[in-house]
């Protein structure tokens, strides 16, 4: 399968996140601290590398001035709780949070180590934070606008589905950053004239009773309010999608690299690469309560040219020209 990327669009907030390194020397006359940074996940994503690799060219250096301490719950949310209190017992000096309950347990257990999320849904709605401009808490990092694209997002798959009428709709109900992305779906596939069958899954058990409703009532389309959580079970959604040959919309373009038909959202790469600055400032002594939380402001588009046309999609030139990324 080869790429093609369209490169007109970029992550405004990494500017600057590039710039002349931590130099090592200067980190190495802090009387050798090696600093120790909690990562609490699900499970781990190729994304993730890009805070990382943003660490490494700040002059953190796995091993010699810096140690990660992992941490993957592997969907038991339940387990969250207990990363967060060994990352105090160990003396993180810094937390990274991928997913918002993970954020909730981190801040329930420590109100003075500072926590990073790359990429909050609904950094205010969740309560994790007071302002964006001041988080007055523990906790700071990105906002990835994820409840206002959603709609965007639902508008440009109808482009792309032009038949599309009703469309089956995967979440996680139990975060509650996805509570208002959920909602935002449900007033613009109003506006779109698209009829939503809504599937709550938690669990493993809750997405094999998902896809047997999905098969019997024969929606025009998956939409995946993604978390996560329905991260991990992104394989298994595509595979059923192209079993069933329903056109699938996401938020990463991982899912459109693997045979979705397409996703729209702020690049997470591009997210977690401008966290480590986060990191970077906190290690460095400043306080989270007074870290302003970013706002995602580019977004890319991607799409799977060979899945359309296995599903008997025809792609306008127009909205191809749109895209960041085609698949072919």
């Amino acid at each position: 399968m080869s790429r093609r990327r369209l490169k007109r669009r970029q992550f405004l907030s990494l500017v600057g996140a590039t710039a002349v390194a931590w130099p090592l020397a200067a980190l190495a006359q802090q009387s050798g601290k090696v600093w120790r940074v909690g990562f609490i996940a699900h499970r781990h994503e190729k994304y993730y590398d890009a805070l990382f690799a943003g660490l490494r060219e700040l002059g953190y250096v796995e091993g010699q001035n810096i140690v990660y301490e992992r941490r993957y719950a592997k969907g038991r949310a339940e387990l969250f709780e207990k990363f967060a209190r060994e990352m105090v017992e160990l003396k993180a000096d810094v937390i990274v949070v991928v997913t918002t309950p993970a954020a909730q347990a981190a801040m329930k257990v420590t109100t003075t180590i500072p926590i990073v999320h790359p990429a909050i849904i609904d950094p205010l709605g969740s309560g994790l934070i007071e302002s964006l401009a001041h988080p007055g808490r523990n906790l700071t990092g990105g906002a990835s606008l994820f409840a206002e694209l959603t709609g965007k997002r639902l508008e440009i798959f109808k482009q792309m589905v032009p038949g599309l009428s009703t469309t089956a709709v995967i979440w996680n109900s139990a975060n509650k950053g996805n509570v208002s992305a959920y909602r935002q779906t449900r007033v613009s596939a109003s506006a779109l004239g698209v009829a939503l069958q809504s599937h709550e899954v938690r669990d493993a058990k809750d997405l094999d009773a998902a896809f047997d409703a999905i098969a019997k009532d024969r929606p025009n389309g998956l939409f995946l309010i993604e978390d996560q959580l329905t991260f991990q079970y992104r394989p298994r959604i595509i595979g059923f999608a192209v079993q069933q040959r329903l056109p699938s919309s996401f938020v990463g373009r991982e899912a459109v690299v693997a045979g979705g038909l397409m996703s729209y959202g702020a690049s997470f790469s591009a997210m977690y690469h401008h966290a480590a600055t986060f990191v970077d400032k906190l290690l460095k002594g400043a306080k989270a309560s007074d870290l302003p939380v970013e706002q995602a402001t580019e977004f890319e588009l991607v799409i799977n040219l060979k899945t359309a046309k296995a599903l008997g999609l025809d792609m306008s030139p127009q909205l191809l020209a749109r895209a960041d990324e085609v698949i072919e």
